[in-house]
């Protein structure tokens, strides 16, 4: 059920929502937290809004979305309230604000938080420079940024590495998970050699290849050279070095790795790029600071970039000399 409000106020909001909750039935106390979606409005609300119902089924919660509409229109508060179906396992508030209000998410959204229960912030696209410090990440414990949807992510990964938080999270950390399980997994069998060198590759603008690649230079304690990968999409290949031989994992097509090593056969492992609905989940199971993905963003300088290939310039021609011919008429020297 989705109930429209518009031009209204926080506070009609907060009454239809216990009218409704008296109606239907909702408890308020079985929600475990308030997830609070900070975008700007149009066609990615959603996008955003339908992750977080997926998430929700596992975390029941309310979520607030602040979109921010055209700052040149008149100051208005348009509401929506998204109950049942249209809401996953959760209750829905969509806010959209207009004009000077468009900045003042947070004077909006204190009203509508849940008592007594943790706030978790979220930045589907562009993030603020420094999300702790922001209103809305102020009243938050968990703040969780996406560098990937950024204009520019690596330059994005740099700022969150100078602003870092406890409490703060990036989905580019998130996406990393499986390659860090299957990775990890690979030391648990014969022979246990210590690494002595390591190779990541993936896309020129991949955030959590960077990452992937300054956890490994964080624990392995080894040089980490950080490739641009030819084709494929996110992480494209993970190569460690060892006395006994190469360890290595690829993932050519977004969907299936492939991990060998010496000794054992080559095994075949699913490793398909995760859905925004699964990182939003898992980053919602915890609400402590993640001190191993703070480590991966200090050793982001430990990472040795390599260089994209060159190709040789083409030669160019050498121009045709015209033959030269002499000037007749000329004058004849004195004294001849």
């Amino acid at each position: 059920m989705i109930i429209d409000l518009p031009s209204t106020t926080t506070s009609q909001v907060n009454s239809k929502l216990v009218q409704l909750r008296e109606e239907g039935g909702a408890v308020t106390l079985g929600r475990v937290l308030t997830l609070v979606i900070v975008t700007d409005d149009g066609a990615k609300t959603e996008d955003a809004v339908d992750a977080a119902n997926d998430a929700s089924r596992e975390h029941p919660c309310r979520v607030i979305v602040v979109a921010r509409g055209a700052r040149k229109a008149a100051p208005r508060l348009d509401a929506q309230i998204r109950v049942g179906g249209d809401a996953g396992a959760s209750e829905v508030i969509v806010l959209r604000l207009y004009g000077e209000l468009a900045n003042e998410g947070a004077s909006c959204v204190v009203p509508l938080l849940l008592p007594d229960i943790p706030v978790v912030a979220w930045w589907p696209n562009e993030a603020p420079a420094v999300p702790a410090q922001d209103p809305i990440g102020q009243l938050a414990q968990r703040r969780i940024t996406d560098a990937a949807a950024e204009k520019n992510p690596i330059k994005a990964l740099e700022q969150r590495k100078a602003s870092y938080t406890p409490g703060d999270t990036d989905l580019a950390w998130t996406r990393l998970t499986l390659w860090r399980a299957m990775l990890a997994s690979a030391f648990d069998l014969p022979p246990y050699d210590k690494v002595t060198d390591a190779e990541v590759g993936g896309e020129g603008d991949s955030p959590s290849t960077d990452l992937l690649a300054a956890w490994l230079a964080a624990y392995l304690k080894v040089p980490v050279k950080r490739q641009r990968a030819a084709g494929g999409e996110g992480i494209v290949s993970v190569k460690l070095e060892r006395r006994s031989g190469t360890v290595s994992l690829t993932r050519p097509d977004a969907r299936v790795g492939t991990l060998v090593q010496p000794g054992q056969p080559e095994r075949r492992v699913a490793l398909q790029r995760r859905s925004t609905r699964d990182c939003l989940a898992e980053e919602l199971r915890r609400l402590d600071p993640d001190e191993v993905y703070e480590t991966a963003l200090r050793a982001l300088g430990k990472v040795v970039r390599g260089r994209a290939p060159v190709k040789p310039a083409a030669r160019k021609p050498k121009p045709v000399e015209e033959p030269v011919v002499a000037k007749r008429g000329a004058k004849a020297k004195a004294g001849t």
